[in-house]
């Protein structure tokens, strides 16, 4: 496998909080999957949670190139740990086509919080002829 893009975002925790605060479940529903919600609510600082997995969405829209617009939906990208709880990435819908025209076949992301900022890294990794 090669590495054949990188995305970082940075998120103000505090403003994730307004967000929710603000616009409630619409919010929620538009930017979070119903597992990536359940794994932020059961753990008391469930704002540096969201904040993580939406540092992470933006990461991933910045390695593929897009951002968020068109037909991309943030649900689009899921983010679940593992069961050592390392964050794994699952791409569907307008997310996963662009990832597979671009031959990205993996993407590992990386996410660290504060009370006050949430910042992910992003990889995608693309098979190498030294693979075949």
């Amino acid at each position: 496998m090669e590495i054949v893009a990188h995305g970082i975002d940075l998120v103000d925790c505090p403003r994730i909080e307004q967000m929710v605060q603000r616009h409630g479940e619409r919010f929620l529903k538009r930017v979070f999957t119903d597992t990536e919600r359940a794994y932020a609510e059961a753990n008391k600082n469930d704002i540096e949670k969201l904040a993580g997995r939406f540092a992470a969405k933006e990461a991933i829209l910045k390695l593929v190139g897009t951002g968020w617009r068109g037909k991309i939906a943030w649900t689009d990208i899921e983010i679940i740990n593992n069961v050592a709880g390392q964050p794994e990435v699952t791409l569907s819908g307008e997310v996963k086509k662009i990832a597979d025209g671009l031959g990205i076949k993996h993407v590992s992301v990386s996410i660290t919080h504060t009370a006050n900022f949430a910042i992910a890294s992003a990889v995608a990794l693309a098979q190498s002829n030294e693979d075949e």
